[in-house]
């Protein structure tokens, strides 16, 4: 075993983030599974100082059914007695006593950056407890270098060089929750609300949710208002309700100031709305709100993937290797030099200090700096400099997908901020046919944010059933862009658009596809809009479905999911929920495997945990049905468990949008459309648009971190039409880490191990995405 004879220690520090305990699971099993002892350390540095019974070794089971708590098991306390020399001299008596020289904090910068003091210190905290006799010349030897790694809990996501960092997802899905809520409760009265979110010296929570939200009002410490903001945002507010709104959204980071530093309270907000424009304000204060409830799918899969690499950082490490922190960049796991974050975090703090407030802004990260300029577009009607000549139609095709209406709103808006005239289509490539085509404006679109489904309303036709009258159409309307919103048929249908352009010289416009499917199967990107909404929901479900099995004892519950020949919503709702097996159809499987799961589980049985969990893509093998694995687990299962069957169907589809499809579909929508204008521009000669090349028809998507525009007819080579999928898929080495988790033996080098990164101002301005 390639970690035999370490031995590593886990603690949570610092306020607690929703996804420290699937840190924390994967960090020891990843280490039991390596052949390394695991030690959880409780109370975090507190019980590292204090030592005895706060230090325990853990087993497998140890971290059993704990990845959808919120908070941390293993508790967390701010600790005076760390930050004094004398305590982490306490520390490494008791660490050594142990023999850990691998340490995994979970925490914030602060934790972060005691753990490296800690670090450099070691060896004279050693030499020291040598001197005192309270340790022998070959246990100073033996542990004569400390290891560390960090991963970075929390839910402020005010870490630099990081791109999400553990709790930020889920803290945005507590603040969407209540915005919805309050939306309800203030257009019944027509009132305005003044939320004040977390986010002492950073914004992201509040420009996140504002951006998710639409809310009318933003205030960031990054990026304090103009003077005299004070009438500019009354008279912004009155204008809102004059065009027929009933309610006005502010929302507000505890930590805002305005340009001389001084701070901005919501009351303070409040009761200006009051004085100046005497409507009905309520302020609310979210608070720890924030910090509570069950984590999201995303801050589940990105902990247990942090959790596995912070394992193999630990086994990899040199005496030359600094301490790292293991983050996320794009979808891929790197590796970042501890200090040069903090290093960055620090310079934020003291931009912001001496007023350079754009600077500040810059070093935050090009995301972050994208979603402030996006909000500023989107949040107030401009007037466009110049009627343009063109006309936009947008449609969304295929099933309903989270995230659709958000995409549409963004849009719309900025292809009339661009001066285009933009049209909407009811019912997909079938209204584009029968005429159901209507112009739209700015105020049309409000509220559609936080819409589950398809407000246009969606079908799955294909043009090639009706392309005259979509020809027919195109020339009526004089449309010169087709921007369409959704899953695999959208794709297809631009690819049979393009293929007509032969025979219609009408169809020679520019296209546009946004992915928006459930399935996630649409070839050029990583992610579709809809499918961490889906992934979410049936976490929810499997959730529920656990607790139940719990309760009853030897039960083994066999999941479906949808998602057609796609098994992505079952492998990642299988890593977010602890799931023993997920069966897809990407990854064959035979009698034999089958067999394995089998006994695996009986196995399982004859632990303390005394519940199964299965979950079955619905098109994941021709023979093997749901009622088939039902059959097979229940008749060899006889006497050990008993099963029962869930087939989840359609409520994967619905609810309401996550705070990551709101902001992807809306992100979505301007970069599709500002490309659209580009494409326009460049091709309009003597009043007309005439566009053949394969560039001028595209689908736009998320490709490892930066947002690409791939071909329709690029993407056919690598499509397998006859199964919907793309002919390669990302998210197929995440099976490794799911078959892992679950206990399955799989040799370590099939894993792959992220690589060291720097961070710069260099690094920092490429655009992630989100």
């Amino acid at each position: 075993m390639a970690g035999a004879g370490m031995a590593i220690a886990v603690l949570t520090s610092g306020g607690d983030a929703q996804g420290m305990n699937a840190a924390v699971r994967a960090v020891t099993r990843m280490g039991i599974y390596v052949g390394a002892k695991v030690f959880l350390i409780y109370e975090g540095y507190e019980g590292l100082v204090e030592g005895g019974d706060n230090i325990k070794q853990a087993n497998w089971l140890s971290v059993s059914n704990i990845i959808q708590l919120g908070g941390t098991v293993i508790g967390s306390a701010r600790c005076k007695a760390f930050t004094t020399r004398a305590g982490r001299l306490r520390a490494a008596r008791n660490l050594v006593e142990h023999g850990i020289t691998n340490l995994c904090v979970i925490g914030g910068d602060g934790s972060l950056t005691g753990a490296d003091i800690f670090r450099s210190e070691w060896g004279g905290l050693l030499d020291e407890l040598l001197r005192e006799g309270q340790i022998s010349e070959e246990v100073a030897r033996q542990n004569s270098r400390l290891n560390i790694v960090g991963l970075v809990g929390s839910i402020d996501n005010d870490f630099c060089g990081t791109d999400m960092t553990i709790g930020t997802d889920s803290a945005l899905h507590r603040i969407m929750e209540v915005i919805d809520a309050i939306t309800t409760t203030a257009q019944s009265h027509q009132r305005t609300f003044v939320l004040e979110v977390m986010g002492r010296h950073c914004g992201y929570l509040a420009l996140v949710s504002g951006l998710a939200s639409g809310a009318d009002w933003l205030f960031i410490p990054e990026s304090p208002p103009e003077d005299g903001w004070e009438d500019l945002m009354c008279e912004r507010l009155g204008e809102t309700r004059s065009r027929g709104s009933r309610l006005n959204i502010i929302i507000i980071a505890e930590g805002a100031i305005d340009r001389s530093g001084k701070p901005i309270s919501s009351n303070y907000v409040k009761d200006l709305v009051v004085k100046r424009l005497g409507f009905d304000t309520r302020v609310t204060v979210l608070g720890h709100v924030q910090r509570g409830g069950t984590p999201s799918a995303f801050d589940r899969v990105l902990s247990s993937k942090m959790g596995m690499e912070a394992v193999m950082a630990l086994l990899e490490a040199t005496p030359d290797t600094p301490a790292c922190v293991v983050s996320l960049s794009g979808n891929q796991s790197v590796r970042l030099p501890l200090m040069e974050c903090v290093q960055v975090t620090k310079d934020v703090q003291k931009a912001m200090d001496e007023k350079r407030f754009e600077e500040a802004i810059q070093l935050r990260g090009r995301s972050f700096e994208n979603n402030w300029n996006i909000y500023k577009l989107l949040a107030h009607q401009k007037p466009a400099q110049e009627k343009s000549p063109f006309s936009l139609a947008i449609l969304n095709v295929g099933a309903p997908a989270a995230g659709m209406n958000a995409a549409v709103r963004s849009a719309v808006r900025i292809g009339i901020c661009q001066g285009h005239t933009v049209y909407v289509v009811s019912d997909g490539f079938e209204g584009l046919a029968k005429g159901q085509i209507r112009e739209v404006g700015w105020h049309d679109v409000a509220g559609w944010l936080g819409r589950g489904g398809s407000m246009l309303g969606t079908k799955r036709t294909l043009p090639k059933t009706c392309m005259e009258k979509i020809v027919e159409n195109v020339r009526k309307f004089n449309i010169q862009g087709l921007l369409v919103i959704g899953g695999f048929e959208a794709y297809e249908g631009v690819l049979q658009l393009v293929e007509a352009r032969g025979q219609y010289e009408e169809l020679c416009i520019i296209m546009c596809v946004i992915p928006a499917t459930i399935s996630n199967n649409v070839p050029g990107t990583d992610f579709s809009l809809g499918s961490d909404t889906a992934v979410n929901a049936a976490m929810e479900s499997c959730d529920r479905i656990k607790q139940s099995a719990s309760g009853t004892k030897r039960r083994v519950f066999i999941v479906e999911t949808m998602g057609g020949y796609c098994g992505y919503l079952s492998t990642v709702t299988g890593i977010a929920v602890g799931a023993d097996a997920a069966y897809v159809y990407e990854d064959p499987f035979t009698i034999h495997d089958l067999k394995a799961n089998v006994e695996h589980l009986t196995d399982k049985m004859k632990t303390d945990i005394q519940r199964g969990l299965v979950l079955r893509n619905e098109k994941c093998h021709e023979h093997y049905t749901t009622e088939f694995l039902y059959n097979l687990y229940s008749s060899e299962g006889k006497g050990i468990f008993d099963c029962r069957i869930n087939v989840l169907g359609h409520l994967q589809q619905g609810g309401a949008p996550t705070p990551f499809d709101r902001n992807y579909g809306t992100k979505l929508g301007v970069k599709a459309v500002l490309w659209m204008s580009e494409k326009l521009q460049e091709i309009y000669r003597k009043g007309r648009v005439f566009a053949n090349s394969g560039d001028s028809a595209c689908v736009i998507g998320l490709r490892k971190k930066v947002v690409a525009f791939s071909p329709v007819t690029e993407l056919k080579k690598v499509t397998d039409f006859e199964h919907r999928l793309p002919q390669e898929q990302w998210w197929l080495n995440l099976r490794l880490m799911l078959k892992m988790l679950a206990n399955y033996q799989i040799s370590l080098t099939e894993y792959i191990s992220g690589t060291m990164e720097h961070v710069t101002r260099r690094t920092l301005s490429i655009e992630k995405g989100f």
